[in-house]
């Protein structure tokens, strides 16, 4: 249950307060979200054909 909080922490994290953090490291967290989120995706449609 601790990971899938952690996940979850992460794909939904605040806003950093923290000023030193630069653009590269903003987009590099969009892209990590957005492949977590499209293998979710995957294994979903791949759970539905196989069980269908």
């Amino acid at each position: 249950m601790e990971i899938l909080r952690k996940f979850w922490n992460y794909l939904t994290f605040k806003k950093d307060t923290n000023p030193n953090t630069n653009s590269y490291l903003k987009t590099m967290h969009g892209i990590n979200k957005l492949s977590i989120a499209m293998f979710i995706i995957a294994l979903v449609i791949l759970a539905y054909k196989c069980i269908r």
